[in-house]
């Protein structure tokens, strides 16, 4: 007899500790019927009844999908994270790439003129004309 009582309460623990951490890793959109907050409690405080309660209703159902914001393929594979950021649309996209272009020709302009600016006062400070004779 207190073979069966420790072995299922070594059962009883073990599925309350995976519950625990079922419940503290999963995903807050993805729970059933209630909130996270709520499933911790009722499994923490209830060890039996919450982490059957747990696995049985409140258990995300089948495996995780990533958001719609997420790429499903990378193109790149340092892009290869979960959670990564996608663009949703091809003309959404296409804005950003070209605001990206303009903004870093346009860094490179103000570096020439920068470096320019640099390369004519030093001419200037050890008296040179700048034209060959």
């Amino acid at each position: 007899m207190i073979r069966f009582e420790l072995g299922f309460g070594l059962i009883v623990f073990a599925m309350w500790v995976f519950s625990l951490v079922d419940v503290i890793s999963s995903d807050e959109g993805a729970i059933r019927h209630l909130p996270k907050v709520w499933w911790l409690l009722i499994v923490l405080f209830f060890p039996f009844a919450g982490s059957v309660a747990w696995l049985v209703a409140g258990r995300p159902a089948g495996p995780s999908r990533p958001s719609r914001y997420e790429r499903e393929v990378p193109t790149y594979p340092e892009y290869d994270r979960p959670g990564r950021a996608a663009a949703t649309s091809p003309d959404d996209d296409e804005e950003f790439l070209r605001k990206v272009r303009e903004r870093a020709e346009e860094q490179r302009r103000a570096y020439r003129e920068q470096r320019l600016e640099r390369e004519r006062r030093e001419r200037g400070e050890t008296g040179e004309t700048g034209t060959a004779d």
